[in-house]
């Protein structure tokens, strides 16, 4: 395996460092519209909806609806390569396929740009792609349903392709001390774009009756305007941004792909070297698992089990939005006096009280339910942000991508966690609200490991400087 190059050193230049981190940030701005709009709120009752009319196509020779009364789940069946499944299950699976595919992707990935050191070309073209599936999505209409699958796994693999390659860009253009407010200021920046875009949207799909528009044609333009902000916003990191390392290799073409995935086995071989850094990992995965489905089951908790109307769910969804770019300045601000690993381990403390709280909140209550966002939102963009910044400091210099293809795959390898112990738990109880309850145990325990890793011990056995305050 050919040596590896020296790692990152930020420039000295402050004015060029700021430089560069004004334009990063704007990435986490330009990409978080994807899996808000996309992910959350849209994509899955539209290709659910565009399935369904693929259902009755085929079965319309036989004069019988196979979705009576509108349910996907039963008697609703399409069929890919002979297989047939309840429309109600297409979401499901495509995110699992989706996740897969991911998970096989990003770790060479992640090599090739270390490899290559091409990341500034391969974060634009990655975002391009992704951004072009996207808008392409709303093309998906009657009954094509093979189309929006084909386009959302290539869209899903660029973001998660992209993300991988703009994480590795912190060590660069950050000192040790930068990375923690760099890190926090991205995120609180991603959920206000997020936010802003979403609102927008919704306000086009409420109203698409007034603008003579249909419900589908609505949400079809959505799906353009979501592939044109990722677009457009990623103009201004690819204007800001730089090469900071010379290549580890002068391949090119195939002798890269190959070369990269030489490079990830030496990584893989050499990760069992920083035992610390691995045991961060184990920990953030644990207690990430609990974030995603706490935030991905609030909705179905809301309208099951607190029986709230579709208005106040979406407004709840703003709510987080926005509250979650506050609580990302507020955890810049916190890991500045007090360092990043007590900053996170004070927002799971907050986490596992949000958490209990959901149990107690009354249905019908909306109040009760906005107060419960405002806490999830608070906790939900800075706790991530901070583990993303001080993963970076126990990252081993010149290995920053493949680190971060590794943080990624990790995080969607163990989601299925959290749904199935929620799951779980609701089928054997009948009851939404002690499923929510034990949420509580991913953040304790994450707790209970990030305490024990000596980080300043993981940053010095990578040879990485340790920031003053941690």
């Amino acid at each position: 395996m050919t040596a590896v190059a020296e790692g990152p050193h930020p420039t000295r230049d402050p004015a060029r460092r700021r430089h560069e981190q004004r334009g990063w940030v704007w990435y986490d701005w330009a990409n978080s519209v994807f899996p808000t709009s996309v992910v959350t709120v849209f994509l899955s009752l539209y290709l659910t909806s565009v399935a369904q009319s693929a259902a009755r196509a085929d079965t319309a020779r036989n004069g019988v609806d196979p979705c009576p009364g509108g349910d996907a789940l039963r008697s609703c069946d399409i069929s890919v390569f002979g297989f047939a499944f309840p429309a109600g299950s297409l979401w499901g699976y495509l995110l699992s396929l989706a996740t897969v595919v991911q998970v096989l992707v990003l770790p060479v990935t992640g090599a090739i740009a270390d490899r290559t050191q091409n990341k500034r070309r391969m974060l634009g073209v990655f975002a391009f792609v992704g951004a072009a599936a996207t808008a392409l999505l709303g093309l998906v209409a009657g009954a094509d349903w093979q189309l929006g699958v084909v386009l959302f796994v290539l869209a899903n693999i660029c973001f998660g392709a992209s993300v991988v390659v703009y994480y590795a860009f912190l060590p660069e253009i950050a000192t040790p001390d930068e990375r923690d407010a760099v890190s926090s200021r991205g995120w609180a920046f991603g959920y206000l774009g997020g936010g802003v875009a979403l609102a927008l949207q919704l306000a086009l799909y409420l109203a698409h009756s007034s603008l003579g528009l249909g419900q589908s044609d609505a949400v079809r333009i959505i799906f353009v305007t979501t592939g044109l902000w990722w677009a457009a916003f990623t103009l201004v990191p690819l204007a800001r941004l730089r090469r900071h390392q010379a290549p580890h290799g002068g391949e090119r073409g195939v002798s890269a792909l190959g070369a990269g995935f030489r490079e990830l086995a030496g990584t893989l071989r050499e990760a069992r070297r920083f035992p610390l850094t691995l045991a961060f990992l184990g920990a953030y995965l644990i207690y990430t698992d609990g974030i995603s489905t706490v935030a991905n089951v609030a909705g179905q908790y809301g309208k099951f089990e607190l029986r709230l109307a579709e208005d106040a769910l979406i407004t709840t969804i703003l709510i987080v939005q926005f509250i979650a770019f506050v609580g990302g300045v507020l955890h810049g601000v916190a890991a500045r006096r007090f360092g990043a690993r007590r900053t996170i381990l004070g927002s799971l403390l907050v986490w596992i009280v949000v958490v209990g709280a959901a149990y107690f909140v009354q249905a019908g209550q909306q109040l009760q339910f906005y107060g419960l966002a405002v806490g999830i939102g608070l906790v939900l963009g800075g706790t991530n942000a901070l583990s993303r910044s001080l993963f970076s400091q126990m990252v081993p210099p010149g290995r920053e991508a493949q680190y971060f293809s590794l943080y990624e795959v990790g995080e969607r390898s163990t989601s299925w966690l959290g749904p199935l112990v929620f799951a779980g738990v609701g089928q054997a109880t009948g009851s939404y609200r002690l499923a929510i309850i034990s949420m509580v145990a991913f953040f304790v325990v994450g707790f209970a490991l990030v305490s024990l890793v000596p980080v300043r011990r993981a940053i010095r056995a990578v040879g990485n400087p340790e920031p003053r305050v941690l």
